[in-house]
């Protein structure tokens, strides 16, 4: 019977030193449950190598971030610049036919005749290199300057016309005397700068001219596409960065600033701030002290 009794004390004493002592309340309080698993001292660390290995991700994301001050700006890098001194057309119209006639500028695709007794000049090249040059390589064109020989060939409106080998026809009218103003000096020559038109191979400007007299315009070019960039690997749009010019001094002074790149703005830098993340806490509990369990098995004395 001893030999029954000290085994199960055996019994006894092993399951408190693995086992939690359920009766006591103190255990469940923010405690851990304390069992013997059989591999301390065998762990693999693995929570630790992971927090070391990827605790330091902002260093990757800094590699492979998109760099927002490095590309879109249109204005500085990706869009070329056209030189100052090549963005003029001076065109020539004059009338000698003893009637008034309808002039027609630019249309490269159609083509369409002068009435006799009208011609039309480019002062920097010719009229017919410049239609050409329209059907491969559109430009935008950003104020005019309107000077005539007689001042009421301005009563004859513009007509900016565009069409389509499909047969569609769009007119847009341009009113010069809105642009005139009794404070001028000179009563013949009008300055406009919201003067806008594309010229690519679909589009014209028409206007009717008096018997005996010369219109001069003189466009400017804002912005055209030009193909060979291709062939270095740049864009093909190209932007006139420099104001132009009016003539007066004062407003030149005051309108020298940056153009926008074809109506894109450009972007402001942003100081931004990178907020690194908490670092991950790792709580470790204590282990509960333990407590035998009083039994009801009385211990005898060995004999």
């Amino acid at each position: 019977m001893s030999d029954y009794n000290d085994e199960l004390m055996r019994y006894e004493e092993a399951a408190e030193d693995q086992y939690d002592d359920y009766d006591n309340d103190e255990l469940y309080d923010d405690e851990e449950d304390d069992f013997d698993s059989g591999f301390e001292g065998l762990e693999d660390g693995y929570d630790d190598e992971y927090e070391d290995e990827y605790d330091d991700y902002d260093d990757y994301a800094d590699e492979g971030e998109y760099d927002e001050e490095a590309y879109d700006d249109y204005t500085r890098s990706s869009i070329g610049k056209i030189d100052p001194n090549d963005r003029t057309l001076t065109v020539v119209v004059t009338n000698k036919s003893g009637a008034a006639a309808e002039a027609v500028i630019f249309g490269g695709n159609a083509e369409a005749a002068q009435p006799n007794g009208v011609s039309v000049d480019i002062e920097e090249s010719s009229h017919k290199e410049v239609r050409e040059e329209s059907k491969s390589n559109p430009f935008k064109i950003a104020g005019m300057k309107y000077s005539v020989s007689n001042a009421l060939q301005f009563d004859n409106v513009l007509r900016i016309d565009r069409r389509t080998a499909s047969g569609s026809k769009t007119t847009r009218v341009y009113q010069p005397r809105n642009a005139t103003s009794p404070q001028n000096f000179t009563q013949q020559l009008i300055d406009d700068d919201n003067f806008e038109m594309d010229v690519t191979g679909q589009d014209s400007l028409r206007v009717v001219v008096e018997d005996g007299v010369t219109a001069v315009f003189t466009f400017t070019i804002k912005a055209r596409a030009n193909l060979g960039n291709l062939l270095k690997g740049s864009n093909v749009a190209e932007l006139s960065r420099a104001p132009r010019t009016t003539g007066l001094p004062q407003l030149d002074l005051i309108r020298r600033r940056r153009p926008t790149a074809l109506g894109l703005r450009r972007k402001r830098k942003v100081r931004r701030v990178r907020r690194r993340p908490s670092p991950r806490v790792r709580y470790i509990r204590k282990p509960a002290p333990r407590r035998r369990v009083p039994t009801r098995l009385v211990r005898r004395k060995r004999r």
